[in-house]
């Protein structure tokens, strides 16, 4: 099974690179974030006419919101409303795959804005109270028991090598230690396995982001990995690839997230 992740940055406006990518590359599954839309306003005839019938959705105006587009049967399980702010962060489903499902969370978090400092900005101080209330619920609500799959723009990079340079990032939103030291709560409460450096060593660079006021994204490759999934436990004997399509940055008005795909045998 193909499962996808990627922060789509407007679901409307880029329905042309997503059917591209679908064509192209044909995930059993495709998980979206900041889609940007109400769920009467996602283009669901668009995607049932590539293949993907079953469709779960948690979406706001102008604003996050995620969503879940697959080939297999879905039923939804949950849209956790984190710190009650009424934003739609968060989206869980189960996948059909014979006797035993799959439940996927698609996941949101708030970027913070850009200044690492809780007093003078109120979004990275939600931003850390949100990743708080992730790893609490986590942990009290055992959720990685069974076959379970954590994934998004989790908006850090936790890692030397998930950021172009640790040194000048340190102080930058999304690479603070703060942020690395809450994320790092999330990833133990389950525990979870990343999928993603389970097939890149910590010691080589591995982005999914690249700024938008680059002048030469590629050339610069001033990256960040801000995406991943993480699987549970259950799941690491099935883990058989992970990759990130770093052409994606690069087409006609894009994201600048580029899509991360794990395949799992089950």
């Amino acid at each position: 099974m193909k499962i996808t992740t990627w922060n789509i940055n407007s679901v409307r406006l880029r329905m042309p690179l997503a059917a591209h990518f679908l064509k192209t590359q044909a995930p059993d599954v495709l998980c979206l974030q900041e889609t940007k839309c109400r769920d009467a306003e996602f283009p669901a005839a668009d995607f049932r006419a590539l293949g993907y019938e079953h469709i779960a959705i948690n979406g706001q105006k102008g604003y996050h919101g995620v969503a879940i587009v697959s080939k297999r049967p879905l039923a939804t399980l949950a849209k956790h409303d984190f710190c009650d702010t009424g934003d739609a962060r968060h989206l869980a489903v189960d996948v059909a795959t014979g006797d035993t499902p799959l439940t996927v969370h698609n996941f949101y978090v708030p970027a913070g804005g850009d200044d690492a400092d809780v007093e003078r900005n109120p979004k990275f101080a939600h931003k850390l109270d949100f990743l708080d209330a992730m790893a609490a619920w986590i942990k009290n609500d055992r959720v990685t028991d069974g076959r379970v799959v954590l994934l998004g723009d989790l908006n850090i990079a936790p890692l030397e090598h998930d950021v172009w340079s640790h040194k000048e990032m340190l102080k930058v939103v999304s690479h603070t230690p703060i942020e690395v030291e809450k994320l790092g709560a999330v990833f133990r409460a389950g525990p979870w396995i990343d999928a993603m450096r389970h097939f890149v060593p910590a010691e080589e660079k591995l982005y999914t982001w690249w700024s938008y006021r680059a002048a030469d994204w590629a050339a610069a490759n001033r990256g960040r990995r801000l995406d991943h999934v993480l699987v549970s436990e259950a799941l690491a004997g099935a883990l058989e690839r992970s990759s990130v399509l770093r052409e994606a940055r690069g087409w006609t008005r894009p994201s600048d997230h580029a899509p991360v795909t794990i395949e799992l045998a089950l």
